[in-house]
């Protein structure tokens, strides 16, 4: 959402920056018309881009990041988006009833991480085992257990793999909810925060009354 908020700001700081260096370009100056076009581009191009470091320099100030920690981040984020896309296939590809429901939630949970840290990337540092490590274990097992869960004809050996990997999911899953956790830890403690305030208020009230 602020990626699109601040594309349209600057598409349009772009476009009246444009507009109004060739009419200047054109009429006031009395330039050439494609000599005055050449000066709109170049303007609407500056204004651009300006406006870009502008909002990308404020952003980085309210999320008390430097510009190499950001590119890290935004690395991390981008390879775990790939990750996500696989993950999501996996899951999809398994169409037991009974893993529906896990799957489902599974990729909610990931997915809901992986928003909450590109909105905000300074909750990157809290979360950092999901990006180096619960996401690659969890795409991993996943694509192994809808690989077995395909095959046509499946013997006891292979079954009890799959409980196991099943149990496995499961498990990385838990771990997946401790990671939400994590990121929403400080949220949830201002929200603690705010609700003993509300009833130190409500009670005050009460015992005036």
């Amino acid at each position: 959402m602020r990626q699109i908020a601040n594309f349209f700001i600057r598409s349009s700081v772009a476009t009246v920056s444009t507009g109004t260096v060739w009419l200047v370009s054109y009429f006031a100056l009395s330039q050439p018309y494609l000599l005055a076009s050449a000066y709109a581009v170049g303007g609407g191009a500056v204004a651009y881009y300006s406006v870009k470091g502008i909002t990308n320099q404020k952003f980085l100030k309210q999320n008390q990041l430097s510009r190499k920690e950001y590119k890290y981040i935004k690395k991390n984020l981008q390879e775990a988006s790939k990750k996500i896309s696989r993950l999501r296939k996996s899951l999809l590809h398994v169409r037991s009833i009974s893993s529906i429901k896990q799957n489902l939630e599974i990729y909610r949970v990931v997915n809901k991480i992986y928003t909450i840290v590109k909105n905000e990337p300074k909750r990157f540092y809290l979360v950092e085992p999901f990006f180096y490590s619960h996401l690659d274990s969890l795409v991993e097992i996943s694509e192994k257990y809808a690989f077995l869960a395909s095959q046509p004809k499946k013997n006891a050996e292979l079954s009890i793999s799959l409980s196991e990997t099943r149990r496995t999911i499961s498990s990385l899953g838990e771990t997946l909810e401790k990671d939400l956790y994590d990121v929403l830890a400080k949220d949830l403690d201002n929200l603690q925060f705010e609700i003993d305030v509300a009833k130190l208020t409500i009670d005050k009230t009460n015992n005036r009354t």
